[in-house]
């Protein structure tokens, strides 16, 4: 069932390494959110650190600027326990991110439940989506140029979706 609600102030995108997926979501949204005229802080993190202090897959960065999408200068990072408190709304590029997610913000709730609702929103990026809605948004890491421009596809549908429901609002 979709999240309702309004554009929030701060989203961070999340995916495994931060190298592909997010960073590039993490674009996309941006620009998107921009041209409808949010305000919004948005950061991307990967729930694993083996990328952390680089710059997102060449191959990613090269899909991304043929779709109008400048990733190059984004360095990957890890997600820490603060962003939880930082960001509003974070949103998992796929089911197994959001299982690893909710494990962090229960942790943190099991240190300090009163904190409880000042930490972020967890969703799936494709929670809003009619077209993709559930669906995880598939890792090219593996994959050739087909796997990547599916990506960006599965993102920008996302990132529309998301939009939409905020403009609702």
């Amino acid at each position: 069932m979709p999240i309702k609600t309004c554009a929030p102030k701060s989203i961070l995108l999340v995916c495994l390494g931060n190298i592909c997926r997010s960073p590039t979501a993490e674009e996309v949204l941006r620009q998107k959110a921009a041209v409808a005229g949010f305000s919004i802080d948005i950061d991307s993190a990967g729930t694993g650190n083996w990328h952390a202090g680089e710059h997102p897959d060449k191959r990613a960065i090269s899909h991304a600027k043929a779709n109008g999408y400048a990733i190059h200068k984004l360095i990957a990072r890890q997600v820490q326990p603060e962003d939880f408190q930082k960001f509003e709304l974070i949103l998992a590029m796929d089911k197994q991110n959001l299982q690893d997610l909710q494990v962090i913000k229960d942790r943190l709730i099991n240190d300090n439940p009163e904190q409880s609702e000042a930490l972020a929103k967890l969703a799936l990026f494709s929670e809003e989506d009619p077209i993709h809605a559930g669906e995880d948004v598939p890792d090219p890491y593996y994959g050739g140029d087909e796997a990547f421009e599916r990506c960006i596809a599965y993102i920008e549908s996302g990132a529309n979706a998301w939009i939409e429901s905020w403009k609702s609002c």
